[in-house]
């Protein structure tokens, strides 16, 4: 009956045309005195394509006899779309879990047919680094450290990025050593850095082990010199094994003393005062700062994330006693901390 008012058959309708159409036949059905009727015909009439136009858009209902209004058809919009917002969540949590499950299994000891112990061993402390970077990475929860004493500068503040982004991860970090790994400013400024990050940290007088154990599931040892001068790194993938050696750093760790103790020459620095001991990676920081350069480039460089750069720049603030990152870069290049 009105064929000639509709998108012609047999083409996709463009959206002005569709909504022309629509609008025309609400009008023609609202002025009609047999407003069934009327809807029934103009229906009937209407090309496949602008039916699956106005379906798509829910202003035709789901029999395809009735018009929808608009308020009706965005209802029907916004539900469908809440229940495929929910539906999303539900599966990205199904995820999330899965993902969860996988990684826990990737650090998990692996069992044959026996009750084994899987082992690594390594000689190259480098190759041994190297693997903790991939065995933190898996960390989840705890991550418990035993330290009799500690490695040069250059490598501990690599190591500081790491933990930091440990920590700020949510995983609860311990670290107990000895009062003679501390003698050295760099192992010193180091724990406190940790304990600026939250991390827990306990002096023995002795500590028996160099050891980490991650989540209670792997533990690597330090092994000391042999005979021979040979020693290296064991990893130990087994729960009960760490297990064992967790209760073996628990039973030290509360003879132990909390690490309050700071170190001298920290603190704000007057006129004519020599500047406070900063680390290598915190003079990088300060270097980069003097040139201007942004966050994200200081953190590209350094390799870690936004929150530790800014966890970094706290520490460093407060060592030099300063309240701002541009008074910090003013007063390290007055103290001849950066070149």
């Amino acid at each position: 009956m009105h064929a000639q008012q509709n998108p012609s058959r047999g083409r996709r309708p463009a959206d002005s045309e569709a909504k022309d159409a629509y609008l025309a036949m609400v009008e023609r059905i609202e002025a009609s005195d047999a407003r069934g009727t009327t809807e029934q015909e103009e229906l009937r009439d209407i090309s496949a394509e602008l039916t699956r136009w106005l379906a798509e858009r829910r202003l035709l209902d789901a029999s395809g006899e009735r018009l929808s209004p608009p308020e009706r058809a965005l209802r029907h919009v916004v539900a469908e779309h809440r229940r495929r917002l929910r539906e999303t969540v539900e599966g990205l949590s199904r995820d999330a879990r899965a993902l969860d499950d996988v990684l826990s299994l990737l650090a998990a000891p692996r069992p044959g047919p026996r009750d084994t112990v899987e082992t690594e061993f390594f000689t190259d402390r480098a190759r041994t680094r190297q693997r903790l970077e991939e065995l933190d990475a898996l960390s989840r929860e705890e991550f418990l450290a035993m330290r009799n004493a500690f490695p040069d500068a250059r490598v501990l503040d690599a190591s500081l990025v790491r933990d930091l982004e440990m920590a700020a991860s949510g995983i609860r970090m311990r670290v107990l050593t000895s009062q003679q790994a501390l003698r050295s400013p760099a192992p010193a400024r180091y724990l406190h850095a940790l304990i600026d990050a939250g991390v827990e940290v306990r002096v023995a007088a002795t500590v028996p082990l160099h050891m980490n154990i991650m989540d209670r599931t792997v533990v690597v040892i330090g092994v000391g010199a042999g005979p021979r001068g040979e020693g290296g790194d064991v990893i130990l993938h087994s729960t009960p094994v760490a297990q064992c050696f967790a209760q073996v750093f628990l039973h030290a760790w509360d003879l132990a003393r909390p690490h309050t103790e700071r170190t001298t020459g920290t603190g704000s620095a007057g006129p004519g005062c020599a500047g406070p001991e900063l680390s290598v990676l915190e003079r990088e920081v300060l270097t980069l700062l003097a040139t201007g350069a942004k966050d994200d480039a200081i953190a590209r460089r350094l390799g870690c994330s936004d929150r530790t750069l800014r966890r970094l720049m706290r520490q460093i603030m407060g060592r030099l006693g300063t309240s701002s990152r541009f008074e910090a870069g003013v007063t390290a290049v007055r103290l001849g901390l950066v070149d």
